[in-house]
């Protein structure tokens, strides 16, 4: 029998079974295994590191001079010059502003003269008083004619000890008339120019000077922070003057990380009942000037003494809505989820204090690969490389 004298439903039977049966040895001789495994995800780990770390807290604060002076006309006077560049950096004992001293030196003179004066009309009080005196004992005058001499005497001396006083006045008014800087600081711009009238029944604002070397940096602790600062000092034994032993960081706004140490001198002596905060005040070492008043900056303070704790990469933290976990490999290559409790941060490395053993293989790289439940093919980390 032939195809030919076959109906055309069964010839498509036949090509469809023959097509099948094609399909089946082929699979047979190709696929006899099934398909290729897929290969078990490198994952990089390593035990956590005992370090000396202290728990930090960051705050806001904002910077302030360690003095701020406003300079004013404390005489009357037309402003002879400026002395100083706008924006400047001045010297103590600089001279800043001259307001017309000539006056002044001549109410010196006058005063000086004043002295001489009644330095020679004590002292003629004294010889005709003393001359009294003799006269009396041989009755040649009266008691009192020697008493009269006598008030005129002390009268005299007081003179002259008014006359004194005032010459001093006039040297101190002499000395105002040229303004100098009381620190080494920066000064702003000058706010009268020469030839205006100052210092008339009021004390005229001539500029600003900032000494910004050191400088203040004032921030706030709320009142959990406050109390383990507290706890933290007593067990050390801290008394007030040591204060300045608290480590503190500053950071401005755009930098990362905490290059710039400071110093705590200040604790307030109360809590601010609106915000429930303490105010604190650091002083920072500011001899580059990379720092200028009225800056907002992030400071860290300690507020635990430094002790010895599990470190891990910080890359290796994970978060989700329940808070921080990491992720483990067990003993058979199995990731595990790990809920930690975080402390503090310190280059690149972060504290964990609750939820992590010294013999745990925490994953360091390759956390895309890893999914809980699942196997991996562990590596450990080993001074930057990594050994099966």
């Amino acid at each position: 029998m032939t195809f030919k004298n076959q109906s055309r439903p069964v010839q498509i039977l036949l090509i469809v079974i023959a097509a099948l049966l094609l399909i089946y040895v082929l699979k047979q001789m190709f696929f006899k295994s099934g398909p290729p495994p897929l290969p078990t995800p490198v994952v990089i780990v390593q035990k956590p590191i005992w370090a000396e770390m202290a728990e930090y807290v960051t705050q806001t604060g904002n910077t302030v001079a360690f003095n701020s002076v406003n300079l004013v006309a404390r005489v009357e006077g037309y402003l002879d010059s400026v002395e100083f560049k706008d924006g400047s950096f001045v010297k103590k004992g600089a001279e800043l502003f001259v307001i017309q001293p000539l006056p002044y030196m001549e109410q010196v003179k006058a005063a000086e003269a004043t002295v001489a004066a009644q330095k020679a009309g004590s002292a003629y009080a004294q010889s005709e008083y003393a001359r009294q005196k003799r006269m009396y004992k041989e009755n040649a005058t009266s008691l009192n004619s020697v008493e009269i001499w006598l008030a005129k005497t002390h009268e005299a001396e007081a003179e002259v000890d008014k006359a004194e006083a005032d010459a001093v006045q006039s040297k101190i008014n002499y000395t105002y008339t040229h303004v100098k800087a009381p620190f080494d600081g920066r000064i702003g711009r000058h706010l009268v120019d020469p030839g205006n009238l100052v210092g008339h029944g009021e004390a005229t604002q001539l500029a600003t000077i900032d000494q910004i070397s050191p400088m203040y940096v004032y921030f706030n602790l709320n009142e959990i922070d406050l109390i383990k600062l507290r706890e933290a000092a007593r067990a050390h034994g801290f008394k007030p003057e040591d204060l300045s032993k608290v480590p503190v960081y500053v950071s401005m706004q755009n930098q990362n990380g905490f290059k710039y140490k400071a110093k705590l001198d200040f604790v307030n002596t109360g809590l601010n009942a609106s915000t429930g905060t303490m105010q604190l005040r650091a002083i920072l070492d500011n001899k580059d000037y990379d720092f200028v008043p009225g800056l907002f900056v992030q400071v860290k303070i300690a507020i635990t003494m430094p002790a010895k704790q599990l470190t891990v990469p910080d890359t290796a933290v994970m978060y989700d809505q329940i808070g921080p976990y990491l992720l483990l490999v067990d003993k058979d290559n199995v990731v595990q989820l790990q809920r930690v409790e975080l402390g503090s941060l310190e280059q690149g490395m972060r504290a964990v204090l609750k939820g992590l053993t010294v013999d745990d293989r925490v994953i360091v790289a390759g956390l895309q690969n890893a999914t809980p439940g699942n196997k991996v093919d562990a590596q450990v980390q080993k001074d930057g490389k990594t050994a099966p």
